[in-house]
């Protein structure tokens, strides 16, 4: 292979590997997001009565969301040992069979054991891809790549958003589970980095855990990196997830659908993320684009629990705005993977985001704990309010990534 080709086919490996990723993330964001679109219609139709429905729709979300926690740890550690690719298909065939056959519930036990192991598929695919995408693209412009995977797959919310207020939620679920099985065709066309191949040849642990908890540098960082995320799953687990229950505390007529508030907010996610990763670029910095959508995150809080009763078109808008701010995932998962050497680089940047969704249990639970004695308005405001501090507060901790060369490992 001559010299002058070797860029060529690194581009060519970058963009199917972006194509890939993005088509993944696509399919794992339909079959994360779909559980909420279809939560009121599938429990009502297995007999939960309505009384119930909040309760047990929290407790079917957190299941998922410690399947996601248990996926997270199990796909990095295999995505450092084994490989981008095994995590990155591994992963979508676990999801997309769970999801399937969760179209064929018949109680909410079968409906619990279910959404574990979809959360524990679901938990691989963003980092693996973010990964992957990282160490096949150039330093300055690797930004451009996984803003490209966040932006595509982010849509796959859109189209939960869509479908789940069209169809049967049987076949909802059945949809997203079709899609993921397509997907595994293109396995074949994607072959692993150069970075990665290279550092299997090195004496070097790869994929300890552990490592990244370890007192000192890379502890601080890890953990500063997933407590500056957890805002999103405040927005996205919390305030878009349950819209009528928040449209009912706030005394409107007309309750907002769930449908529509994870349609609009997902909108403004995937225009958020395309924002969040264009403004790291220019500004040469991933820190100042975070800082900036925290704000932007405070702001639509603040705004919702203001003027967001006034109508149905005031909340939708706040959730909007609201979905615009959590667009900064992709920035920070790429964050996360800069953050590390090749040996622990899959580890960080897959269980990154599911700490980061799994930090839905702990805010769920802080709001069930809180509401009797605040009401449901003010233990949110609470707990987001908390999240939100705890968040600027720990971007101090992160180091600055953009321009990073990745060819590097941790000792």
């Amino acid at each position: 292979m001559t010299a002058t080709s070797v860029p060529i086919e690194l581009q060519r490996a970058a963009r199917l590997a972006i194509v890939v990723a993005a088509l993944g993330y696509f399919v794992d964001i339909y079959d994360m997001v779909i559980f909420s679109v279809v939560r009121a219609q599938s429990l009502e139709s297995i007999g939960v009565p309505a009384a119930e429905r909040m309760g047990v729709g929290v407790r079917l979300l957190n299941m998922q969301m410690m399947g996601m926690l248990v996926g997270g740890i199990l796909w990095g550690v295999l995505g450092d040992r084994r490989g981008r690719l095994s995590v990155l298909f591994g992963s979508i065939f676990l999801y997309s069979a769970a999801n399937f056959a969760n179209g064929f519930v018949q109680t909410v036990e079968q409906y619990a054991v279910l959404r574990v192991l979809a959360g524990i598929g679901l938990a691989g695919e963003l980092g693996a891809g973010i990964t992957l995408v990282s160490e096949l693209m150039s330093r300055e412009g690797r930004g451009y790549g996984t803003t490209l995977v966040a932006t595509n797959g982010v849509m796959g919310a859109i189209a939960a958003a869509l479908i789940g207020s069209r169809l049967d939620w049987r076949t909802a679920y059945m949809v997203g589970g079709g899609m993921g099985f397509a997907l595994l065709c293109l396995r074949l066309s994607v072959h692993e980095p150069r970075l990665f191949t290279a550092m299997k040849e090195q004496a070097v642990s790869r994929g300890n855990f552990l490592r990244l908890l370890k007192p000192g540098p890379s502890a601080r960082r890890y953990v500063s990196v997933v407590l500056v995320g957890v805002p999103i799953w405040f927005v996205i687990g919390v305030l878009i997830t349950f819209a009528p229950e928040f449209g009912r505390a706030f005394g409107m007529t007309e309750v907002p659908s769930v449908a529509t508030a994870v349609l609009v907010g997902n909108v403004g996610t995937v225009l958020g993320d395309l924002a969040s990763g264009l403004f790291s670029q220019l500004a040469r910095s991933r820190k100042k684009s975070v800082a900036l959508f925290l704000l932007i995150g405070a702001g639509g809080t603040a705004a919702l629990f203001t003027v967001g009763s006034q109508s149905l078109w005031a909340f939708y808008a706040c959730c909007a705005v609201l979905g615009f701010s959590a667009g900064y995932m992709a920035v920070l998962v790429t964050i996360a993977a800069e953050q590390f050497g090749t040996n622990l680089r899959a580890t960080a940047a897959t269980t990154v985001p599911n700490f980061i969704r799994g930090s839905t249990v702990l805010l769920t639970s802080g709001l069930q704990l809180a509401t009797p004695w605040l009401g449901l308005r003010g233990a949110a405001l609470c707990v987001g309010g908390l999240a939100l501090l705890v968040a600027f507060a720990a971007l101090r901790g992160v180091d600055e990534t953009f321009g990073r060369d990745l060819d590097f490992v941790e000792p």
